[in-house]
């Protein structure tokens, strides 16, 4: 795990230091691009533009039970900005075995059904399958889908908000007495985002997840967790189209989630890549 966050801040201090050697820009990469498809927590509803990829890396520790959790994630734009596929790829802490165990791999596809990141309002849905790669400590076992819509409105010329539902569904579970059944989550997030300065942005998240599990009986129980959680993120902004987004948060946990003091440390990568705009 520490090995883990040190190379986390490795590439955070790596961001800042390349921010300092780049060259002047020129022409519209002389000012800087606003930071937008980098909440920590939410979705924000803004598909990756035509030829430009994204890969975003987000360390949870949480300091109340010693467990972490890291997600790679790797956006890619189908011929243009309406049609976006991305995967995922989780490591978390288990409480038994290796320090590290790999999730359930999500696949998703994103559909920018209104707006785009220069427009007032922005809509996206998303379809996802998340495969079971994960032990079953972890939640694995089981093929999973969710559906999910995120809403984007630009409030004023400094605030940002930004609005997640979602459900999952996962057929065939077991559940625990010799048969199997399927169990529902519904999660929904909102946020604030103030541009405080087009490279410096103040966040505040905030998501509610109510879960379906078994119980030993095989009687099925539901449970809401609630993650409120404040953060900052800031951007560097290169002349050959690269920016790198490092931020910080310290997720906090009530109800289901009592107990909950987490460090997020998160760390985005967006360059173009010329060949996916080729004929």
């Amino acid at each position: 795990m520490r090995s883990a966050i040190r190379g986390l801040l490795v590439c955070l201090t790596a961001a800042s230091s390349l921010r300092a050697q780049q060259a002047p820009a020129r022409g519209r990469d002389a000012q800087a691009r606003p930071i937008q498809d980098n909440s920590f927590l939410l979705e924000e509803a803004y598909n990756q533009e035509r030829g430009v990829v994204q890969h975003i890396s987000t360390l949870v520790f949480d300091r109340s039970i010693r467990s972490w959790a890291y997600a790679l994630t790797d956006e890619w734009p189908l011929n243009g900005q309406r049609h976006q596929l991305s995967v995922t790829i989780p490591l978390e802490s288990a409480a038994t075995g290796p320090d590290a165990a790999l999730g359930n791999v999500a696949l998703n596809y994103r559909l920018q059904l209104v707006g785009s990141g220069s427009t007032r309002l922005a809509v996206t849905p998303r379809l996802t399958v998340m495969f079971p790669t994960a032990a079953r400590a972890l939640g694995g076992g089981t093929l999973s889908y969710q559906a999910a819509l995120a809403a984007s409105v630009v409030s004023t010329p400094r605030l940002v908000l930004h609005s997640n539902a979602s459900a999952t569904i996962a057929p065939g579970v077991d559940d625990g007495v010799g048969g199997t059944a399927s169990l529902t989550e519904f999660t929904v997030g909102q946020s604030a985002i103030w541009l405080v300065h087009q490279r410096v942005n103040l966040m505040l998240e905030a998501v509610a997840t109510n879960s379906e599990s078994f119980t030993g009986s095989g009687s099925r129980e539901r449970s809401t967790g609630i993650t409120l959680s404040p953060g900052v993120r800031w951007s560097s902004d290169f002349a050959n189209g690269l920016q790198i987004v490092p931020g910080l948060a310290l997720p906090i946990g009530f109800s289901a989630n009592e107990g909950q003091r987490g460090v997020l440390l998160y760390l985005s990568f967006e360059h173009p890549m010329p060949f996916l705009t080729r004929n």
